[in-house]
């Protein structure tokens, strides 16, 4: 679902890429925002304001380097859609923090879990290339 963890990860993205790099997500499903979601990405000073939820299907003309994957279903999902393409597809096994249970600060500690597990995900995998001017 194009709700929580796909969301984050553009937000993330987009402020730590350069501005050139074009970033999208979408899910299997579409889904309606969270308010977790708004709450931990405002604590770093981003907003989904513009966010639209999207399926994969409704990007399947948009042409990618890279699909990044953030659920097992996703993965299984984007590797069928790009069978014939040439695109890179890559599974970042992330937690669902919708599954978190308990008080409002547990549940937002568990948001922040998984802003921060992006965060580092998308430095690790980015910043060293951007930094020593290689493309990606």
């Amino acid at each position: 679902m194009n709700a929580v963890r796909s969301p984050m990860a553009e937000a993330l993205a987009r402020r730590m890429l350069p501005s050139a790099t074009f970033v999208a997500s979408a899910g299997v499903r579409t889904g309606d925002r969270d308010p977790f979601v708004d709450a931990v990405l405002a604590e770093d000073g981003l907003s989904l304001e513009n966010h639209h939820s999207k399926t994969m299907e409704e990007m399947e003309d948009d042409y990618f380097d890279l699909i990044i994957t953030l659920t097992p279903e996703a993965h299984h999902a984007a590797i069928e859609l790009t069978r014939s393409a040439a695109v890179e597809v890559e599974y970042w096994p992330t937690p669902d923090p919708t599954a978190a249970s308990g008080t409002r600060d547990q549940i937002m500690a568990s948001y922040r879990d998984v802003r921060e597990r992006l965060k580092a995900r998308i430095a690790a995998r980015f910043l060293s290339a951007v930094a020593g001017g290689e493309a990606d």
